[in-house]
């Protein structure tokens, strides 16, 4: 548990736990076919092109996922950065922002997709 000004402690189990739900959920928007259906409709009632800007998109969110899920391991299984409580509550921040703007260019590529 880190200690706070005030006294007030925070587990870095809520972070961590954060960052395996914006994991997951990236993951079923980008390839379980969520993103995909939400954006281009059912399989027979889509636009031609859709699917394959959606794919545009899962590919330039990668960019930003996966250093995410690399940098949210790394800092449980570096002792220096998990023994260090400041240190583990910015990388774990980090990587969360890194998959809320993961997401974000999930919806950016699926919304330029439906045109």
């Amino acid at each position: 548990m880190q200690s706070r000004a005030g006294g007030l402690r925070i587990s870095p189990a809520i972070p961590t736990v954060a960052n395996l739900a914006l994991a997951a959920l990236w993951a079923c928007t980008a390839l379980a076919g969520w993103g995909e259906q939400a954006f281009c409709g059912d399989i027979g009632h889509r636009e031609p092109g859709c699917a394959d800007g959606f794919g545009v998109a899962v590919l330039a969110s990668l960019v930003l996922a996966v250093p995410a899920a690399a940098v949210a391991v790394a800092a449980w299984a570096l002792p220096r950065t998990r023994r260090n409580a400041a240190r583990l509550e910015a990388v774990l921040t980090l990587t969360a922002l890194m998959w809320v703007a993961a997401e974000g260019i999930l919806f950016v590529g699926g919304s330029l997709a439906q045109r």
